[in-house]
């Protein structure tokens, strides 16, 4: 459940009218050493991120068939993109990223996770080249769509998306939302600052800044027509999900993987993960499958 402060901002943002003005991310982000890595062990199954990590592993895998051929957008180290691929074995993967340094984290962890079914493409993602028309069931994206520097990137992302997905594929995009109020920013970067390094922190924080506000994100989820729902965390979106409205059967492997995987978490993460999807529960986004 909530702190009383964490509600206090909640609430305060709720009813507050005016938009935030955008910040973008410092051009750096992501390329500066110390960033990469307090992202690549946040990620890491004993990280800070390793909740919402599956958590978006299992709602990202209704929209992944057997057999189908998913690209990642912006995989980053590919901590996000080897759990998907541990849930959903009979898939296949293309992890994108523009950054080779990224893509190097990226290699080792699908080494280190002895993952098998995924492979890596450097590539923008507004410029997914080498990918044809119609050729992927399935795209998803993970808490990347900040990283972008402006409307008309997140425009042509979505349309590149669109692209190379085939007429009724998968979709599965997700990130922060821009929150109205600075101090709710703040907030929610400094939460755990005890728990994280200090370059994660001020990241996090640099991340909440550059969130596409819902209007953007609505309007990007727009391109994709009728076949894509908006999902928000409640009250606010802090979180916001694009997803396909058809979606695949949980299947008997995947929710396997999914209770061994989350019995393997600490007290701590098994409560987040449970925070984490109470707070989409309440804003219409209930949890695919419950691995407790």
């Amino acid at each position: 459940m909530p702190s009383p402060a964490m509600l206090m901002h909640l609430l305060l943002d709720a009813v507050t009218l005016r938009e935030q003005v955008r910040v973008p991310e410092p051009e750096l982000v992501m390329i500066d050493a110390a960033s990469t890595e307090a992202f690549m062990m946040a990620g890491r199954e004993d990280g800070l991120l390793a909740h919402t990590y599956l958590y978006h592993a299992i709602q990202a895998s209704t929209v992944i068939a057997p057999g189908a051929r998913v690209v990642d957008l912006g995989c980053g180290p590919a901590n996000q993109l080897a759990l998907i691929a541990r849930l959903n074995p009979e898939a296949h993967f293309i992890g994108v990223d523009a950054s080779e340094s990224m893509l190097e984290l990226a290699r080792d962890t699908l080494v280190r996770c002895d993952v098998h079914n995924v492979e890596l493409c450097q590539s923008s993602m507004e410029a997914l080249h080498g990918m044809a028309d119609g050729s992927v069931d399935a795209v998803i994206s993970t808490m990347t769509l900040h990283h972008l520097p402006d409307l008309a990137t997140l425009q042509a992302a979505m349309h590149e998306a669109k692209r190379v997905l085939k007429p009724d594929g998968g979709i599965y995009i997700t990130d922060f939302g821009r929150l109205k109020r600075e101090a709710g920013q703040a907030f929610f970067a400094n939460d755990r600052k005890a728990r994280q390094p200090a370059v994660y922190t001020q990241d996090y924080y640099n991340s909440m800044r550059a969130a596409f506000s819902l209007a953007d994100l609505r309007n990007a989820a727009g391109i994709f027509g009728a076949t894509a729902n908006v999902r928000r965390t409640f009250l606010v979106p802090f979180l916001v999900v694009i997803r396909s409205a058809g979606s695949a059967p949980f299947r008997d492997s995947s929710r396997q993987a999914a209770r061994a995987l989350y019995a393997s978490m600490s007290k701590q993460q098994r409560y987040d993960f449970r925070d984490l999807s109470r707070f989409f529960a309440h804003g219409g986004f209930p949890l695919a499958f419950k691995p407790w």
